[in-house]
C-alpha cells in the first residue's frame, strides 16, 4: 500500500500550484483531525484518512473537466485503498458518488470549509487562524462576494453529513488547520 510520503510525492508530481498543494495539506489536516478526535482513528487507518484529504484534488490541474475521475483511476492503478479512492470521488457533488463512509463524509465536509476558513484568516488583521471564529465565518458566508467560488450550501451540508452542528464543525476545522499553520503561513 502506498504511504503518506508516496501521496505527497504524487501530489507534487501532478500539482504545480503551491496554493493547490497547500489546500491539499489543509484538507489533510482537517480530515485527520476528524479521524483522530471524532472517529477514534489511529495508526495505518489514520494514514489513509490523511492520504484521502491530501489527494482529493491532486488531478485538478491536469484534468479540470473530468476531476476527480481521472485521478481516481490513477489512484487505483497505484494501489491506493478503495476507501481512499471513494472518498476522493465523493468529495464533490458533481460526481454522483455516494458518500457511504465516515472518511468520505469527512473529506467532503473539510474540503470547502478548509478553503473558506483559510480565506477568512487571510482577511483578518494578522492573517492568523487565531483570529478565525464562528461569528467571523458566519459573517463572511453572508457576503456573496467573498470567496464566491465556495458553495455555501456545501459548507452546511458537510457538517450535516458528519452529524456535527455547523458551529462545532467550524471550530473543528480551525483546530485541524492549526496543526499545519506553519505550512499554511497562518
Amino acid at each position: 500500500m502506498p504511504t503518506r510520503e508516496d501521496a505527497w510525492a504524487l501530489l507534487c508530481e501532478w500539482t504545480q500550484s503551491e496554493n493547490l498543494r497547500r489546500h491539499g495539506l489543509a484538507v489533510e489536516a482537517a480530515v485527520a483531525w476528524y479521524g483522530e478526535h471524532r472517529f477514534g482513528v489511529g495508526g495505518a487507518d489514520l494514514e489513509r484518512w490523511r492520504m484521502a484529504g491530501l489527494l482529493h484534488d491532486f488531478d485538478y490541474e491536469r484534468f479540470p473537466d473530468t476531476h476527480p475521475l481521472q485521478g481516481a483511476e490513477e489512484l487505483r492503478r497505484l494501489g491506493y485503498p478503495e476507501d481512499v479512492v471513494e472518498a476522493v470521488l465523493g468529495h464533490g457533488d458533481h460526481t454522483g458518488m455516494p458518500r457511504s463512509s465516515d472518511l468520505a463524509h469527512a473529506v467532503y465536509a473539510c474540503d470547502e470549509m478548509s478553503g473558506f476558513v483559510i480565506a477568512v484568516a487571510l482577511v483578518r488583521p494578522n492573517r492568523s487562524l487565531d483570529e478565525v471564529d464562528v461569528p467571523a465565518v458566519r459573517k463572511k458566508m453572508k457576503d456573496k462576494g467573498f470567496a464566491r467560488q465556495v458553495p455555501r450550501d456545501q459548507l452546511t451540508k458537510g457538517a450535516d453529513e458528519l452529524g456535527v452542528p455547523f458551529d462545532e464543525h467550524v471550530v473543528n476545522v480551525v483546530a485541524g488547520l492549526k496543526t499545519v499553520r506553519g505550512e499554511l503561513g497562518l
